[in-house]
C-alpha cells in the first residue's frame, strides 16, 4: 500500500514540474516577442518569478511529502494503553550494557534513518540479546521516539499486541473493524498504519521459531506476515535463529558473540564490586567464557552476603569441583521457557526442544558427544553416523545427522573458529577441513547434563574410543594429504588414554597413534606430536613397562618432538636414556639403536655441541653403511647431518663436498621433490653461504624456497627455515633491505608456527636486528636486541651463549646510534655554517 502511495505522489512531483516548466516558458516568450509595458518593470517581472518558484517548491514538497505516505499518524504514547493487556508494551528496563557499542551504533544507524529493512540480533541463549534491545529501546525513548515492545508467546498474542501497536500509532477505528471482518488482510492494516508512523521502535523478542510467527506457515522472508522490513520506523528482533534464509535479504543479521575479556570483567564488577581486582574478575570472566548471562549469574552469587564464596577467586577454583552446584543446579521450574531463559544450565537446552520439535532428533546427542571431546575445534569427518548409532543405539542417517550439525549451528549452539591456527589450517592447495566449536560453557553445561541423563557413560565413551581409533588410522594412512585433519584430531586424541585400560586396547590403538605422531612430526606440529607421544608413553609404561620396544619408541618420538620444538637440551637427555635402553634391550647394531644415536647427534647438535654431535653422526653413519648399505635412506640422512656438523666447526669445503654427494644420490634415490631430497639441497645452500659464495647460495635457497612451499606449504617450519636462509644469503650479497623484509616474514610467521620462544624465532629477529644495522636502523635493530636479551636471559640464563650474543649485539646498536647520531648533529652544524 505504502509503495502505490508513492507513485501516485511521483505523478504530482512530475506535474508541479510541468507547471515551473510551463511558468518560465511563459516568461520567456514576453521577453522575446512582445514585451508589455509591465513586464518590462522589474519591480513586477521579479516578484511574478518568486511567485512561481515558491509554486513549484512548495508543490516539490507536498510531492515528496506524499511518496513518504501522508501526514504523520499521531502516536498514543504507550503509557496510555497501561492496562493490563496492555503491559507488555512496554521495554524491560536495563541497568547498563558492557562490550555492545559497536551494535548499538549499527541499530542506532537503522533506527535514525530507516531503509526498508529489519534488524535482526542474534546468537545463541546467554548472549545478552534482549539487554542490547533493551538498551537500544532506552535510548530510543531518551531521544523520543515511541518504542514498544512485544515478548513472543504464540502467534495469537503476537496478532493482539501487533493490532495495540498499530491503535497506538493512530490506526482507525474504521480499518481494524473492517480487518476484524475479513474484508482486509489484519497484518496489511497494521503495515499500513505502520508505515504512515515516524519515529518509532519495535521490538520483537525472543523469536527463535520463525517459523511458528505466522500461523498458516508464511515464510518469515516472504515478508507478507507479522514480520516486514517497511515503514518509517525500525523493527528489531531478537532471536536464537542466526540463519540469513530465516529472515531474508531485507534484513541485518547482527550476531552476538562473548563479550571481550576487559568489558566480561568489567560486568562482574558492575554486580560484585567488592569481590576482588579487576585482574580477577577478568581471569573469572575467561573462565566462565565472558558469557553475559554466566557473568551476571556469577554476580549475582557473589554479591549475595549469604554464599559460600565471596571473591572472583575462590568463585573460579570452586568451578572446577562445582560447576554443577554453581552454574548447573537443576531449577524446579526450568520447564517454564522464561524462567529457562535465565538459568544457565537450561538456555540451551530451549534451543535443543526446538531442534527436536522440527524433527532434528539427533541434534541433542550430537551436542553431548561433542562434550565428551577436548575444548578444541572438531573436524567434521570425525562425527559419522556410526558414532551416533554405537553411542546411543539407535539408528541413523548421514541426512539426518547433516541436518541436525545444521540446525544446532543455527541455534548458535555451534560455531566456526574464528581465526584458525597454522596447525589447524591447510598449507598447501587442500580444501580446509570442515570443522566446529563449542562454547567452553555449552561444553561444560552440556557434557553436565549428559550425566544426569545416562547412568552409564560406558557406550558413549566407547563409540568415542573406536571412532576417534577409526580417525586416527585414516589420516595416517593418508600421508601428506592428512595433515591437516591430523592436526585438528590431535588434541582429542588423549581421550583414548582416559578409557584405555588394558592391554589389547593400548595393542588396538598403538601402531596407529605412532604413525600419526610421526606424520604430526612431518607436518611440523611438534607441540601435538609431543603431546601425543607423551600421552601414549605414559599408558605404555603403566600397562606393559618402560622397557617394551613399544614404549622405547614412544620415547624415541617424544624426544624427537622435543628436538623440534627447539628444546634440544631436554631432547638430548631423552635421547641418551633412549640410546641405553635400545642398545641393552634390542643391541648396537639395530636400526632403532642407530636411529637412537642420529638423533641424540641432531639434539647435541641443536645445543651447540658441535664436535660431539660429529663423532655421533660418523659412528652412525659407519654403522648404517655396514648394516643397511651405503644408499639406505638412513645411511643418506647420518652422511646429510655429518656434513652439517662438520659444517658448524667451520670445516666448510668437506661439508660441501658431502652435501653434494647426498643431494645427488638423494635426488636418485628419493626424487626431486621429496623433503629430504629438498633438505639436501637447502643444507648445500647453507654450506657454500658460510663459504662466502652468497650467489650460488641464494639460488638455491630460492629455488629451495619455492619448492618447499609447494611441497610442504607456506607455513612448514622447514619452508620458513628456507626464507630465513634466503635472507642470509641476501644479506651476505650487502642486499639488507631485501634480506630485512624476508627476515620480517619469516620471524612473524616463527612467532604464529613456533611461538616466541622457539630458537628459530629467537634467530631470525636477531638475524632481522643485524640486517637493519647493516642499513643504518639502529634504533629499530636495537629495540629487537632488547627483546630476543630479555627473552633469552629467562630461558638461557644471563651467561648462555646465546644471551651474550644479545647482549653484546644490542650495546652494539646503541652505540652505532650514539655515533651516528653525533654524525648528523655535526654534519647540521657543518651545513649551518657553510649556509
Amino acid at each position: 500500500m505504502a509503495r502505490r502511495r508513492g507513485a501516485w505522489a511521483g505523478s504530482a512531483v512530475t506535474g508541479a514540474a510541468a507547471v515551473v516548466t510551463a511558468g518560465l516558458g511563459l516568461v520567456t516568450n514576453y521577453a522575446s516577442v512582445s514585451v508589455p509595458g509591465w513586464a518590462a518593470d522589474p519591480w513586477v517581472v521579479w516578484p511574478v518569478f518568486a511567485v512561481l518558484l515558491g509554486a513549484a517548491v512548495g508543490l516539490l514538497l507536498w510531492g515528496r511529502h506524499l511518496d513518504t505516505g501522508g501526514p504523520a499518524a499521531r502516536l498514543t504514547p504507550v503509557d496510555r494503553l497501561a492496562g493490563s493487556r496492555h503491559a507488555s508494551l512496554r521495554r524491560p528496563h536495563v541497568e547498563r550494557v558492557r562490550g555492545r557499542g559497536a551494535e548499538l551504533a549499527v541499530l542506532t544507524r537503522m533506527l535514525r534513518r530507516p531503509q526498508d529493512e529489519l534488524a535482526v540480533v542474534c546468537g545463541a541463549g546467554g548472549l545478552g540479546k534482549t539487554t542490547l534491545a533493551a538498551q537500544l529501546a532506552a535510548l530510543a525513548e531518551e531521544d523520543g521516539w515511541q518504542v514498544f515492545w512485544v515478548r513472543w508467546r504464540d502467534s495469537v498474542d503476537l496478532a493482539q499486541q501487533m493490532t495495540r501497536v498499530a491503535v497506538a500509532c493512530g490506526l482507525p477505528e474504521a480499518e481494524l473493524e473492517a480487518a476484524r471482518a475479513g474484508l482486509q488482510s489484519l497484518p496489511d492494516v497494521v503495515w499500513r498504519q505502520l508505515a504512515s508512523a515516524r519515529r518509532w521502535l519495535l521490538v520483537l523478542d525472543n523469536i527463535d521459531e520463525p517459523q511458528t510467527v505466522d500461523p498458516e506457515g508464511e515464510p518469515v522472508a516472504h515478508y507478507r506476515g507479522w514480520i516486514r522490513p517497511y515503514g518509517r520506523g525500525l523493527l528489531l528482533i531478537t532471536s536464537r535463529d542466526t540463519s540469513e534464509q530465516t529472515w531474508g535479504q531485507c534484513a541485518r543479521l547482527l550476531p552476538l558473540k562473548p563479550l571481550a575479556v576487559p568489558d566480561a570483567g568489567q560486568v562482574l564488577l558492575d554486580v560484585a564490586a567488592r569481590a576482588g581486582t579487576q585482574a580477577q574478575a577478568q581471569e573469572l570472566a575467561e573462565r566462565l567464557g565472558r558469557l553475559p548471562l554466566a557473568l551476571h549469574a556469577a554476580g549475582s552469587y557473589l554479591a549475595t552476603p549469604t554464599s559460600r564464596y565471596q571473591t572472583f577467586e575462590r568463585y573460579r577454583q570452586a568451578l572446577d569441583a562445582e560447576l554443577g552446584t554453581l552454574l548447573g543446579a537443576e531449577h524446579p521450574d526450568a520447564s517454564d521457557p522464561d524462567i529457562a531463559r535465565t538459568v544457565v544450565r537450561h538456555t540451551w537446552e530451549l534451543s535443543l526442544d526446538q531442534l527436536a520439535a522440527e524433527g532434528h532428533t539427533p541434534a541433542r546427542p550430537l551436542l553431548r558427544l561433542l562434550a565428551l571431546l577436548a575444548p578444541a575445534p572438531v573436524p567434521l569427518s570425525l562425527i559419522t553416523p556410526g558414532l551416533l548409532n554405537r553411542a546411543t543405539g539407535r539408528s541413523a542417517t548421514i541426512a539426518g545427522v547433516e541436518a541436525a550439525l545444521a540446525g544446532l549451528f543455527r541455534y548458535g549452539l555451534l560455531g566456526l573458529p574464528e581465526d584458525p591456527s597454522p596447525r589447524s589450517r591447510p598449507t598447501v592447495d587442500d580444501d580446509p577441513p570442515a570443522q566446529v566449536v563449542l562454547h567452553p560453557l555449552v561444553r561444560e553445561i552440556s557434557a553436565l547434563a549428559l550425566t544426569g541423563e545416562t547412568s552409564d557413560l560406558t557406550a558413549w565413551h566407547r563409540a568415542l574410543f573406536m571412532r576417534l581409533t577409526e580417525a586416527a588410522d585414516d589420516t595416517a594412512d593418508a600421508g601428506r594429504p592428512g595433515w591437516p585433519t591430523a592436526r585438528l584430531l590431535a588434541p582429542h586424541l588423549p581421550l583414548l588414554f582416559d578409557h584405555t585400560t588394558t592391554r589389547q586396547d593400548l595393542d588396538d590403538t598403538t601402531d596407529t597413534l605412532n604413525r600419526l605422531a610421526d606424520v604430526l612430526y612431518d607436518a611440523g606440529a611438534y607441540a601435538s606430536a609431543h603431546a601425543l607421544s607423551r600421552h601414549l608413553l605414559h599408558a605404555q609404561t603403566r600397562l606393559l613397562g618402560p622397557d617394551r620396544p613399544d614404549s622405547l619408541a614412544s620415547r624415541h618420538r617424544l624426544a624427537k618432538a622435543l628436538d623440534g620444538m627447539g628444546q634440544y637440551a631436554q631432547a638430548a637427555d631423552l635421547h641418551r636414556q633412549t640410546l641405553d635402553d635400545r642398545t641393552r634391550v634390542l643391541g648396537p647394531d639395530h636400526p632403532d639403536t642407530l636411529t637412537s644415536r642420529n638423533n641424540l647427534a641432531n639434539a647435541l647438535y641443536g645445543t651447540g655441541q658441535y664436535t660431539q654431535a660429529a663423532d655421533h653422526h660418523r659412528q652412525t653413519l659407519d654403522n648404517r653403511t655396514r648394516v643397511l648399505g651405503p644408499d639406505h635412506p638412513d645411511t643418506l640422512t647420518s652422511r646429510n647431518n655429518l656434513a652439517n656438523a662438520l659444517n658448524a666447526m667451520g670445516h666448510c669445503e668437506q661439508a660441501v663436498d658431502l652435501h653434494r654427494q647426498t643431494l645427488d644420490d638423494r635426488t636418485r634415490a628419493l626424487g626431486p621433490d621429496h623433503p629430504h631430497t629438498l633438505a639436501s639441497r637447502n643444507n648445500l645452500a647453507f654450506a657454500l653461504d658460510r663459504m662466502g659464495q652468497y650467489a650460488q647460495a641464494a639460488d638455491l635457497h630460492r629455488q629451495t624456497l619455492d619448492d618447499r612451499a609447494r611441497v610442504l606449504g607456506p607455513d612448514h617450519p622447514h619452508t620458513l627455515g628456507s626464507r630465513h636462509n634466503l635472507a642470509g644469503a641476501l644479506e651476505g650479497m650487502g642486499q639488507y633491505a631485501e634480506a630485512a623484509d624476508l627476515y620480517r616474514q619469516a620471524l612473524t610467521a616463527y612467532l604464529r608456527v613456533l611461538g616466541p620462544d622457539h630458537p628459530n624465532t629467537l634467530d631470525s629477529r636477531h638475524n632481522l636486528a643485524v640486517a637493519l644495522d647493516g642499513m643504518g636502523q639502529y634504533t629499530q635493530a636495537a629495540d629487537l636486541h632488547r627483546q630476543n636479551l630479555a627473552v633469552r636471559t629467562g630461558l638461557l640464563g644471563p651467561d648462555h651463549p646465546d644471551t651474550l650474543l644479545s647482549r653484546n649485539s644490542l650495546q652494539a646498536a646503541l652505540a652505532a646510534s650514539r655515533s651516528a647520531h653525533r654524525l648528523r648533529d655535526r654534519r647540521l652544524r657543518h651545513r649551518t655554517i657553510t649556509d
